[in-house]
């Protein structure tokens, strides 16, 4: 095999839930397409690389120039709640449902030994200062429903002890134990957000 077709072949099946065959046949497909679709996802990509960044504020990816994100610059979603999630792929979960109107923190991940993923790894230093700032009411978690996702629940809300005058919620039980909100219907992820309970 040609090394530059095998070496596009290896590179798209790294990506998550994509594996071998899956690489190769996204490769196949690029590479016999005669409408530039190729040319159009590289540049498409090389210019997400250098112009998509966190937002400073809440880790949600927006542009290099904006400053803030959409969900912190947009002043309707100042209500005073703020959802905790785990990474971008469970606000677009959150905002597909319509089930929260408020603004996000993504944290990055979920402490856990065996992954190596530590406190100092979680984008929490700046959640004193945002509840302050944004006069935040109401923390909601909606993280995984596994033992790493209650741990980093419970470490969050331990340092947030001194934070006055805020509510600490969490999905109700519609969520499975073990669950990921990127598999959880629509109509669960309703009851499951409005049901919550408080910590």
């Amino acid at each position: 095999m040609n090394p530059k077709i095998e070496k596009l072949i290896k590179l798209f099946a790294k990506l998550p839930r994509v594996g071998n065959r899956g690489g190769q046949r996204i490769a196949l497909s690029l590479l016999q397409d005669k409408t530039g679709r190729g040319i159009a996802l590289a540049n498409a990509i090389v210019d997400a690389m250098e112009n998509i960044v966190p937002c400073p504020r809440c880790g949600v990816l927006t542009d290099v120039g904006a400053g803030v994100c959409e969900f912190c610059r947009d002043s309707g979603r100042a209500n005073g709640q703020l959802c905790i999630v785990r990474d971008l792929s469970d606000v677009w979960t959150l905002e597909k449902s319509s089930v929260f109107h408020g603004r996000y923190h993504i944290i990055g991940g979920l402490l856990s030994g065996a992954s190596g993923i530590l406190p100092t790894d979680l984008n929490v230093k700046n959640l004193p200062s945002r509840i302050t700032d944004e006069i935040i009411t109401e923390i909601i978690f909606a993280l995984p429903n596994t033992v790493e996702g209650k741990t980093t629940q419970h470490y969050i809300v331990s340092t947030l002890n001194d934070v006055e005058n805020v509510v600490f919620s969490e999905l109700a039980s519609g969520v499975p134990l073990g669950g990921d909100l990127d598999y959880i219907d629509d109509g669960t992820l309703t009851l499951a957000f409005g049901g919550r309970k408080s910590l």
